[in-house]
């Protein structure tokens, strides 16, 4: 072998166990991630405190004639003010989320065929690059479902599987140029019928961790209220209504995906009904449709006003409010759930957690998240 290509090949040797190195120290480590709305950065980014974030998914980016696109003509500017944070945490990651529920409905298309996947990925890391950002978080809501009426196949849960795999080997190709590991990630929904329409068992390979949407189990939607957001299964759900945080991790475990890239959701907001049923504080009763969600730094105002009083569902872990002259129910996550997730997660030996989205605390549920799992 001659000297220039032995050098070559001890460089690429060092990338390699210096990239395992790295990923494994990523492993270890729990994450806090939090989602930014892209139009809080004009106005709140004063507030973010990089310093307890490991990663920011960056709430979202469009899909426009099969490729990635900004979802806002600000984002390139917003993105930019994002990766200064990074001034005052280095390790912090930047992602970017592309779809969510609003902008989902171009996934199932761009990824039909061979040539779309191509393009869709190759759009993809263009917007990596040309943003400076550390990787991709594909949350489709949902494959083979319609989620907001979205155009969707049978298709679609083989074409996810390929085009996690086309974005891995694209992003690791790009990862080997540039000497370090760029993340691809996914937003999962916290029940079994997403899980039926997805390859998990195939695709986690491919995935860096994975964000199950564990919140919003109830909300509008639903003819009675419950938690939307609870950590157990409580007491008095119905039979035939039995959803939690726990059911959704071990729904996902049964996939075979390791414990350690399941990162479990946290809900910064809480989803209420007026006009309730006046049984048993407004839990799990008749719900008039007159629902709204609220996020926790106005919920927090509402308390204050000592109109609402707050309840604490043992088996569930959630608490609830509860204001009897407008019969109305609020379900939320607040310090104590909070720390019952951290320690679930620690506990169960999970990657860690997610929430959306930052801008509705006022700090104080980030606080005791980061403070919780940052516990030995």
């Amino acid at each position: 072998m001659k000297k220039g290509s032995l050098i070559y090949f001890c460089l690429c040797l060092s990338f390699l166990f210096g990239n395992l190195l790295l990923q494994a120290q990523e492993k270890q480590q729990k994450k806090i991630i939090g989602y930014i709305m892209s139009d809080n950065v004009d106005d709140k980014f004063d507030e973010i405190a990089a310093e307890k974030l490991t990663h920011i998914n960056y709430a979202f980016a469009n899909i426009q004639d099969g490729e990635v696109i900004e979802g806002n003509p600000e984002d390139k500017k917003r993105l930019k003010k994002i990766n200064s944070l990074k001034e005052d945490n280095p390790d912090l990651k930047i992602l970017i989320s592309v779809g969510g529920w609003t902008w989902s409905g171009g996934f199932s298309e761009a990824v039909a065929t061979k040539t779309a996947r191509e393009q869709f990925a190759n759009s993809g890391i263009s917007f990596l690059q040309n943003h400076k950002i550390d990787g991709i978080d594909l949350d489709w809501e949902y494959p083979g479902q319609p989620g907001a009426g979205n155009i969707h196949s049978p298709e679609d849960e083989q074409n996810f599987s390929l085009i996690l795999k086309l974005f891995r080997k694209k992003l690791d190709s790009l990862g080997q140029v540039d000497q370090r590991n760029y993340l691809l990630t996914i937003a999962t929904a916290a029940n079994q019928e997403y899980l039926d329409h997805v390859e998990l068992d195939k695709i986690h390979p491919y995935l860096d961790f994975i964000n199950i949407m564990s919140y919003d189990y109830q909300g509008g939607w639903n003819d009675f209220t419950s938690h939307h957001t609870n950590l157990y299964v409580s007491e008095t759900d119905p039979d035939d209504y039995k959803q939690s945080t726990k059911t959704a991790v071990k729904e996902h475990l049964a996939t075979r995906v390791p414990s350690e890239k399941i990162v479990v959701g946290v809900a910064f907001y809480g989803r209420g009904w007026h006009e309730t049923e006046n049984k048993n504080f407004g839990l799990h009763q008749k719900a008039s449709g007159n629902a709204f969600s609220i996020n926790y730094r106005e919920l927090k105002d509402s308390v204050k006003t000592g109109k609402y009083e707050r309840h604490w569902d043992k088996e569930a872990k959630a608490p609830f409010l509860w204001r009897e002259a407008t019969r109305t129910f609020i379900t939320y996550d607040d310090p104590q759930s909070i720390k019952e997730k951290a320690q679930f997660i620690k506990e169960n030996n999970l990657g860690g957690a997610m929430f959306w989205q930052y801008h509705g605390d006022d700090g104080e549920l980030l606080e005791t998240l980061y403070t919780e799992i940052q516990k030995q």
